[in-house]
């Protein structure tokens, strides 16, 4: 089990964000305490950094990664043709990043570009045989580790952590300015997102 499996949580003492004498969020983390919502959006970023690590170990051993199991989900999950720059969208990367990836994908014979009836000058992403059989082994691996990360949780906990986690990415694609989200947003098309499963 990798050294990073054993470090502890942080414990540091939870004070109040709000209300009189309510230290900033700055202070509070310099006298070694800090705030809940300080506590939850670190929280947030070590899960997913965590999460990634963990499935990133598991599918080393297949010559894959949670990188290109994003991409290969995503293009797997379109409802209709599918572009480097709708799979950036779908997985707020840089466009860069995405078409990186899906070179080393074409080469490796799990994707293809294929020209756009409508605009040659578009290129639409499809799997290959090799890429659905590559993403079923992925899904095989991975849902076993999402099993054991849930494993305390019930639906109705997973409804409701779902639900909060999507408020939150909608705020974040509304650039935080405070307007309503009149849609739900569209959700990252990782293993869950193609099985529809929290």
């Amino acid at each position: 089990m990798p050294p990073a499996m054993h470090r502890s949580i942080d414990t540091r003492e939870v004070v109040r964000a709000t209300g009189p004498g309510a230290p900033s969020s700055f202070e509070a983390y310099r006298s070694h305490r800090t705030t809940m919502p300080v506590s939850l959006t670190a929280t947030l970023i070590l899960v997913a950094r965590r999460w990634r690590a963990t499935i990133d170990e598991h599918l080393r051993p297949i010559g894959q990664s949670a990188a290109r199991m994003e991409a290969l989900a995503t293009i797997m999950a379109s409802s209709g043709p599918c572009s480097q720059v709708d799979v950036a969208n779908r997985l707020r990367i840089e466009g860069p990043t995405v078409t990186r990836m899906i070179d080393v994908l074409s080469r490796d014979g799990l994707v293809e570009r294929r020209p756009s009836p409508s605009d040659r000058r578009t290129k639409h992403l499809v799997l290959t045989s090799a890429g659905y059989t590559v993403l079923e082994e992925i899904f095989g691996i991975v849902d076993g580790l999402r099993a054991q990360l849930l494993a305390e949780l019930d639906e109705a906990d997973i409804a409701q952590l779902r639900a909060t986690l999507l408020g939150l990415l909608g705020r974040l694609d509304a650039g935080l300015v405070g307007a309503p989200v009149d849609d739900p947003p569209e959700q990252p098309a990782d293993v869950d997102r193609t099985r529809e499963r929290a």
